[in-house]
């Protein structure tokens, strides 16, 4: 990609991004170079893109004159296609390849999977940490936990802030597994430095100016979740203002939407895997615990889920679900979670190693 097009901020990559070119494999420096003298002819500015399977050029200025059928008959060209789509920074036709994203050391993304698991809350160091070693012995590569809780009801536990963020990074000590934690308010931006997830939660997906101060504050990896009547569209506009605001680490993250059923706590469509694949070049991760609600629930939905080819998963685990302040029902006690794990790791080798 040219270093003036990298200059640019997303919103002015992508803001004019109109049409983007997929030039043939076999085609050779002189006629992309053709072609790109032609555009320029045209007053439109052309950017190359070079993934590890198609080379891509983005045009942008203004493409209504440009019949696309004129470029498509040019023999260095396979075809040109207008992006209709509002999200561009989140589109795969002009990012071809998957993307992958470290936290820290942990890469998930683009074939590098990864489970994120811990309690919904931290309650207590001794909590926290006991899971975190658990989890971590069964297999995790990153550990949750919230310290800020969003609640439906005022009078439920809303997580313990600051101490609950300190709590958590005395388990990265204890285990050097990257911490994974929801951020409610940009006031309490600055107790996130040891943090190396932030947590987008489902309340607040299109929270946009929490999005977009997000987006220009941090690089460190955002971990965007569904809102439960969110569409697909939406979830990806809302990757969108983060990536636009100067962050490209995103991460999505499906827990399920509300429907009409109430057996489950939410209805997960898993399509939303190969959907999102076709859409898009970020990584996705399935929230088991909060799509089912139960605990039980969780093991077959975490296996369906890597099996269909999602990037990772995150599942809630405390080491006494029963006195739980939080989501007891549908956690994981260690046991149950190292179970799950076992099976992930041989549907991984089946299907994807």
């Amino acid at each position: 990609m040219g270093r003036e097009f990298e200059s640019l901020t997303a919103h002015q990559k992508y803001g004019i991004l109109a049409m983007i070119i997929l030039i043939k494999k076999d085609a050779d420096a002189s006629q992309v170079e053709n072609l790109k003298g032609l555009l320029r002819s045209k007053n439109i500015e052309p950017h190359v893109s070079q993934g590890s399977l198609q080379t891509v050029i983005g045009c942008v200025g203004d493409v209504a004159e440009i019949d696309p059928g004129l470029i498509e008959a040019l023999d260095v060209v396979e075809s040109v296609q207008r992006i209709q789509e509002p999200y561009k920074a989140a589109n795969r036709k002009f990012h071809p390849d998957d993307t992958t994203i470290d936290c820290s050391g942990v890469k998930i993304g683009g074939g590098a999977f990864s489970v994120i698991a811990g309690p919904c809350s931290v309650e207590s160091a001794e909590q926290i940490i006991e899971v975190a070693k658990a989890v971590k012995a069964a297999g995790a590569t990153m550990l949750r936990g919230g310290a800020f809780k969003p609640r439906t009801s005022p009078y439920s536990f809303q997580g313990l802030g600051k101490l609950g963020l300190e709590m958590l990074s005395e388990a990265k000590k204890e285990t050097l597994l990257p911490i994974v934690t929801e951020l409610m308010d940009f006031a309490d931006i600055e107790l996130f430095n040891d943090v190396d997830v932030i947590q987008i939660g489902a309340r607040n997906m299109q929270n946009f100016n929490l999005l977009k101060e997000v987006g220009a504050y941090t690089k460190k990896p955002i971990l965007l979740k569904r809102g439960m009547s969110a569409t697909i569209q939406e979830l990806l506009m809302s990757a969108e203002y983060i990536m636009a605001s100067g962050n490209p680490n995103v991460i999505l993250c499906e827990r399920g939407i509300r429907t009409f059923e109430t057996t489950t706590r939410n209805t997960l469509d898993l399509s939303v895997v190969p959907v999102l694949r076709r859409l898009t070049h970020l990584p996705i991760v399935i929230d088991p615990s909060h799509a089912t609600g139960y605990s039980y629930l969780v093991d077959p939905v975490a296996v369906a889920a890597t099996a269909i080819g999602a990037d990772g998963l995150i599942i809630e685990v405390h080491n006494d679900p029963p006195r739980a302040k939080c989501d007891g029902v549908q956690s994981q006690t260690p046991a149950m979670f190292a179970s799950t794990m076992e099976k992930i790791r041989k549907v991984r080798a089946t299907l994807f190693e």
